[in-house]
């Protein structure tokens, strides 16, 4: 089962766009390591030097593999001078996974019904067009093929559109100390 680890870097005031590009060639690299499956900048919001990073990765000890390799260790030898204090890192999974920011999840009555918005007309499609030509196949056959076409159309179609199309009432950003919201 593959494993997405959400990484913050708060880096120093005027290195932000040095510590992007070679974050870029970083993203580059690490994927001659066998075990990264994918990884994702997320830039800092208006205002914050904290960047994000989701890295995925085949399985725990793939992960632990990755943080010990000698490519890592160069890697934070790099940046020392471009970022402030360590890094933070927590897994995510399941819902969280789709739903992933590096303020951390939203709560998960809102992932709950963002992937009900996915699921439901997705499995009205699969119902009225796939599932007639399936119905002569053994039951369980039937069902893994069904569960397979749901699972890939929420993986890489629909939940990553709607987590997109809703991110602004999933991630609202909070007040500035002034009462107004940043623009």
């Amino acid at each position: 089962m593959p494993i997405h680890i959400a990484i913050t870097r708060s880096v120093r005031p005027g290195c932000e766009a040095e510590f992007q590009q070679a974050l870029r060639e970083f993203f580059q690299a690490s994927f001659a390591h066998h075990s990264v499956l994918g990884v994702t900048m997320i830039l800092p919001p208006r205002g914050s030097r904290e960047f994000g990073v989701i890295r995925t990765f085949t399985d725990a000890k793939a992960r632990d593999e990755f943080y010990t390799s000698a490519l890592f260790k160069n890697w934070e030898q790099k940046i020392q001078p471009l970022v402030e204090g360590d890094w933070s890192q927590r897994s995510l999974c399941g819902l969280e996974a789709w739903f992933r920011s590096p303020t951390g999840p939203p709560p998960r009555w809102k992932m709950a019904l963002v992937t009900l918005l996915g699921v439901y007309p997705v499995s009205l499609l699969i119902g009225y067009f796939v599932a007639p030509h399936l119905r002569q196949l053994p039951f369980a056959l039937y069902l893994f093929i069904a569960s397979a076409l749901m699972v890939g159309c929420l993986t890489w179609i629909v939940m990553p559109q709607l987590a997109r199309w809703f991110k602004p009432w999933l991630q609202p950003q909070k007040p500035k100390p002034d009462g107004n919201r940043p623009e």
